[in-house]
């Protein structure tokens, strides 16, 4: 599949093993590994750092596997997920720290196409989102509120 703000066709990614069982040595217990993950969302980590979590120090490699869910739909089930979608927040992040940066550099051609596109990424994944039902029917992205939603 091609990027969207690239002419070329990207590059290939790892993919994951295709095993069916959990290892020996990782923890196997559904129940351990759903408080584990309750924990560190009250902690403030994101899902992905809580997967990296699980994997680096509670021997969990795939928290699927184990649970047979994935970690934001056991955070949902628990009414602890973000009302943001972690990539659209990330995207959010991004186009706030552009925008800190152009309000000092002006001038600065190549940054200013940057948060051009990065914009244009994030009405793209909310209008995603909206259709999803992820976000409110009335959610717009504002560059003027954009530090009012990541803070």
């Amino acid at each position: 599949m091609a990027r969207i703000h690239n002419g070329k066709k990207g590059k290939s990614g790892s993919t994951k093993p295709h095993n069916a069982d959990i290892p020996e040595w990782s923890l196997k217990d559904p129940e351990k590994v759903k408080t584990l993950i309750l924990e560190l969302s009250e902690k403030g980590y994101s899902t992905a750092v809580i997967g990296t979590i699980l994997r680096d120090q509670h021997a969990v490699p795939d928290v699927r596997k184990v649970c047979g869910k994935r970690i934001n739909q056991i955070l949902q089930e628990n009414n602890k997920a973000a009302e943001i979608p972690e990539d659209l927040m990330n995207l959010l992040q991004r186009a706030l720290a552009l925008v800190d940066h152009l309000e000092s550099n002006r001038k600065d051609l190549h940054n200013s196409r940057q948060l051009q596109l990065t914009e244009s990424k994030i009405r793209r994944i909310a209008r995603y989102y909206i259709s999803e039902g992820k976000l409110s029917s009335d959610w717009k992205y504002d560059r003027k509120q954009v530090r009012l939603m990541v803070a």
